[in-house]
């Protein structure tokens, strides 16, 4: 089942992320209170699949009104495959397009090997045209990879 992502749900979530080896986890955004901030701003956008009674998969998706983003797109490694990823996506999709947001975006690390299949599978397109670049406003704001 697939269904709106509330802040009751990041302990679940919290937990799946740590599960999956390589995600990167951000220690102001990742917390409990960034992540708060995150829905507060797009309380419709984010999803969770869960199944045994447990959350096995997550997106967080927001928009600035013009473009939408998806990030920490992932789906429990033992619930892979069987088109959890995609519901969640096209669930997402939705309500970004219910909100008139025509457009969407997401990062994949190029080491990501399974998540760069799992994109170019479902249509997206990976764009040469354009370079991505970051400034750090908070150094704070660490991130740290999971290395389970």
């Amino acid at each position: 089942m697939v269904r709106t992502m509330t802040i009751e749900d990041y302990d679940g979530v919290y937990t799946l992320w740590m599960s999956i080896k390589g995600f990167g986890i951000r220690s102001i955004d990742d917390s409990r209170e960034g992540v708060g901030r995150f829905l507060k701003r797009n309380p419709t956008t984010s999803v969770v699949a869960v199944e045994d009674g447990r959350i096995v998969g997550s997106i967080l998706c927001g928009h600035d009104g013009r473009r939408g983003c998806l990030y920490h797109v992932c789906v429990h490694k033992d619930y892979r495959r069987r088109g959890i990823g995609k519901a969640m996506v096209v669930r997402a999709m939705e309500a970004l397009k219910a909100e008139q947001i025509s457009k969407v975006s997401l990062i994949a690390f190029t080491k990501n090997d399974i998540g760069n299949a799992f994109w170019n599978t479902i249509g997206w397109t990976k764009r040469q045209d354009l370079n991505y670049y970051d400034f750090v406003l908070n150094t704070e704001n660490i991130t740290a990879f999971n290395e389970q």
